[in-house]
């Protein structure tokens, strides 16, 4: 079974398509954003804001859920989707990021990994089967396999494992995955393309991992320190050989700028912590480029945050304001920066379907570009 996704138009000056992927929680139209809810809740904004501002699929994370409350707590209070009030597809990631992150708090074997709790210490067990029964006990729609995401600075050989190392647990996950298949409904589950900035390294994990016939595919493995054209390489090396009739996920990505130039080399789905992380900390995105609301210059400012977004931030609060909210503390400060940096993303994701369509999507890539093309990348949080 593979996620039903239907290619509705191509982009003629490039490798960007219009999409729509059907889930039985309603449909996913693509390019997308997903924001991330890591522990069950998207940072600072209520599901139904997410909702009003065209979020159709939002995040979790196994790893965190698996610590607190735990799988069989989040099942028993009626799984993710309850617990985050969310009606919509969820989408579930494995844990793989957090053997990068956690690197130094980890041991991996052939058989999985051994983290220490980055809570209280103590030693939690993750194998390829074991995450797979995680994401079934959370609910998710769509479940990630424990993979290998080295850091963008290793050298060949670690890279070469770590490819190595995720086709065997891929496959091992799947195996488990197609039992579970046979006892029930189970979620969509993708397969994650390593291989680090080498091209020949990307082609033959999606290769191998095409031919054990994933529901979806993702790529993993950057926005882990490597340069912008590395990560550009690894994008085009995996998408060039994955299934065109498949959605594909690049996981942890990015900046606007980023998102276009993947868009244009065939992805579909993207998420990234950035909105929330920089609206908890006074940065917006806006039409202009980066608003630092702390900055003092702002203290009297009247205007909107961006003239150009139709949000409840910029309708409703000045530049001024939201710099005073900031200054004294607030908490609706950094609750409305997130919610208008998530309205920032969504509505880019929008403007790019719509630009697939007209085919104008060159002189929307060029117009982000111009504005956030020496942005830097934004890294995941951690733990």
């Amino acid at each position: 079974m593979t996620v039903p996704f239907r290619v509705l138009q191509r982009d003629s000056g490039s490798r960007a398509r219009l999409g729509r992927i059907e889930t039985a929680r309603g449909p996913v139209d693509t390019p997308q954003f997903m924001p991330v809810g890591t522990r069950a809740s998207v940072k600072g904004v209520f599901p139904r804001d997410l909702r009003e501002m065209g979020a159709q699929v939002i995040l979790g994370n196994a790893f965190h859920l698996s610590l607190r409350p735990g799988p069989e707590v989040v099942r028993k209070l009626g799984g993710l989707h309850r617990m985050a009030a969310w009606n919509g597809p969820i989408l579930t990631d494995s844990g793989g990021f957090q053997v990068f992150s956690l690197a130094t708090m980890r041991t991996l074997d052939e058989d999985g990994v051994t983290f220490r709790s980055p809570i209280d210490g103590s030693l939690v067990r993750f194998t390829p089967e074991g995450v797979m029964e995680i994401q079934r006990q959370l609910g998710s729609d769509f479940a990630m396999v424990l993979d290998i995401c080295p850091s963008g600075n290793a050298g060949r050989d670690e890279i070469v494992s770590a490819v190595d190392r995720t086709l065997r647990w891929a496959a091992r996950a799947l195996e488990d995955h197609k039992r579970a298949r046979e006892r029930g409904e189970v979620p969509f589950v993708l397969g994650i393309v390593q291989g680090g900035a080498y091209d020949d390294l990307r082609e033959r994990c999606a290769r191998d991992l095409v031919a054990m016939e994933f529901d979806a595919y993702a790529i993993g493995g950057v926005s882990v320190g490597e340069g912008k054209d590395a990560m550009r390489r690894a994008t085009e090396a995996a998408t060039a050989h994955l299934p065109e009739d498949l959605p594909r996920y690049l996981m942890g990505v990015g900046t606007p700028a980023d998102f276009l130039d993947a868009i244009e080399r065939g992805v579909d789905l993207f998420d990234c912590v950035s909105p929330t992380r920089e609206g908890r900390n006074g940065r917006a995105y806006t039409s202009s480029g980066f608003v630092h609301i702390r900055n003092a210059a702002l203290a009297e400012d009247p205007a909107a945050l961006d003239p150009h977004c139709e949000g409840i931030c910029c309708r409703e609060y000045s530049r001024g304001t939201l710099r005073h909210l900031f200054h004294v503390g607030e908490m609706m400060g950094p609750m409305l920066l997130s919610l208008h940096n998530l309205r920032f993303f969504l509505k880019l994701m929008e403007r790019a379907r719509r630009a697939i369509a007209a085919g104008t999507l060159a002189q929307v890539a060029a117009d982000v570009r111009r504005v956030y093309g020496s942005a830097q990348p934004a890294a995941e949080e951690s733990p």
